[in-house]
């Protein structure tokens, strides 16, 4: 698998296959997504590789919490408060093409929470990925970890492995510094789902459009 070709295949798959995924197999994605790159080198990434038991109790939990309403404490803001257009129409036809790819109707209250439920189950996924950074330092690297995370989905891929990066598993970072044991005042920017994907899954079966090269790029002469 080229480069061109991992970064068109890769998509966020939210079903997958009660298979395990060895240790060695997530180490060795690590060794690889470890040269991506960083501002002076500072290599910011801690992570966190959660499976078996402890998956377990992180799935519970945050879904626990979803489902009495506690509300939600991410140690930053990863979406605006008040979206505005083209970003409001992009994210409300995402959500729309997920749910009439699963059939679920717009007034399907319960089946949109069920669905959403998900989330924090890392859509069943036998391995959550968690990642840190320290609070010292600033948003150069969080630019970094995301190059990090991409790392680690293409090379998921050619592993033959699935991932998701989900926001969703941040949204209780106090909880879930308390079950891993990391200081509260380390930020947890996201989590992620990585497994082998389910490719009978219903939900798997789409892609979200990509806007054209033109349509936001300008060259200069």
């Amino acid at each position: 698998m080229d480069i061109s070709q991992a970064i068109r295949q890769r998509q966020s798959i939210r079903a997958y296959l009660d298979r395990e995924v060895n240790r060695d197999t997530i180490k060795k994605i690590l060794d690889t997504a470890r040269y991506a790159p960083s501002g002076a080198n500072c290599q910011p990434w801690q992570v966190a590789v959660v499976s078996g038991t402890t998956r377990e109790i992180i799935a519970q939990a945050l879904t626990s919490a979803f489902r009495r309403g506690e509300p939600e404490d991410h140690d930053y803001a990863y979406y605006p408060v008040n979206w505005q257009e083209p970003f409001k129409a992009r994210r409300i036809a995402c959500g729309m093409q997920l749910y009439q790819t699963l059939g679920i109707d717009r007034k399907d209250k319960q089946g949109r929470m069920q669905q959403w439920e998900a989330n924090y189950r890392a859509f069943d996924a036998p391995v959550m990925l968690f990642f840190f950074l320290d609070r010292s330092l600033a948003i150069g690297s969080y630019m970094d970890s995301g190059m990090f995370i991409q790392s680690i989905m293409l090379a998921a891929l050619e592993e033959g492995l699935a991932t998701c990066p989900q926001a969703a598993l941040s949204s209780y970072a106090t909880l879930i510094k308390d079950i891993l044991g990391y200081p509260q005042d380390t930020i947890l920017l996201c989590g992620m789902a990585m497994g082998y994907e389910d490719k009978g899954a219903l939900v798997n079966s789409y892609r979200t459009p990509r806007e054209e090269v033109e349509h936001f790029t300008t060259f200069h002469e």
